[in-house]
């Protein structure tokens, strides 16, 4: 299957965002999804990752009659989660705005970006075209998350819920539901998790089925992305050993590891 276009398709010069970009972007995406939830496969994984794929934009429409457009905002750092993520929920709002033809879409989604203490390159340049391949309005903010999100709503008093790419394998993730407020103490505000009950392989091939592109870091072996100081290759792709005749240094990449457990060998925390 073919890549997501790098960018979304433009009337004028093909840099500034038109107004009716986004909705023709949620349109393409959404019957690219379409066309995958429709495919018969023989593979269990397929076939499984599409029935994730319905209840995740289930969760994505129940979020959409809660909450209007400009009360709802993406968790976005270019990982594979959010990417993920965020495809569904292109996806859900052309279906939501189908169905609710007064619904308009803005120009761009709100969104916003906590940024490692020690970032890599690679990310915030995938982040970086991510702004406009995806018609994200991209909030910044290179502080301690809490502090983060704290600011963040101080500066989008609007915003009353926030879509997280969190996982159930991830820290912190086991006992999350799909709509969870924020613990006592934190700023307040509703986390959405709509993709908290995928497997990490299910991530992968639902990436690869639909052609999305991804930070290259996860084709040098990198599984789970944190900061330059504490995120390696995962070991457990490494081609030292392999039967085939690896080399000291080379990696698999990320979409070959299968288990959850193994997910986060290259990270010190």
């Amino acid at each position: 299957m073919t890549s997501l276009p790098s960018r979304a398709p433009n009337k004028k010069d093909g840099s500034a965002i038109t107004q009716d970009a986004l909705p023709e972007l949620c349109a393409s995406i959404h019957q690219r999804l379409e066309t995958f939830l429709a495919q018969e496969s023989s593979s269990d994984r397929v076939r499984h990752v599409q029935k994730q794929s319905r209840e995740s934009l289930k969760v994505l429409e129940e979020a959409l009659q809660r909450y209007s457009l400009d009360e709802l905002s993406l968790s976005y750092n270019g990982g594979k989660d959010c990417l993920v993520l965020l495809i569904l929920y292109l996806s859900a709002l052309h279906i939501h705005t189908t169905k609710h033809p007064t619904t308009k879409l803005p120009k761009t989604l709100p969104s916003v970006y906590i940024i490692s203490p020690h970032p890599f390159q690679e990310v915030d340049d995938f982040v970086n075209s991510s702004l406009q391949t995806y018609h994200l309005d991209l909030a910044r903010y290179a502080k301690p998350m809490k502090e983060a999100f704290t600011d963040y709503l101080s500066d989008h008093p609007s915003i009353k819920a926030i879509f997280v790419g969190t996982r159930r394998t991830d820290p912190h993730g086991h006992d999350l539901k799909h709509f969870d407020p924020t613990d006592r103490g934190w700023p307040a505000f509703m986390r959405i998790h709509p993709v908290i009950d995928w497997h990490y392989a299910e991530v992968w091939t639902f990436i690869r089925e639909m052609g999305v592109e991804y930070c290259r870091l996860y084709d040098q072996g990198y599984t789970s992305l944190g900061g330059t100081t504490d995120t390696h290759p995962n070991p457990a792709l490494s081609l030292r050993d392999d039967p085939g005749g690896g080399e000291e240094g080379k990696f698999k990449p990320a979409y070959e590891l299968v288990e959850d457990e193994a997910e986060r060998l290259g990270r010190d925390r």
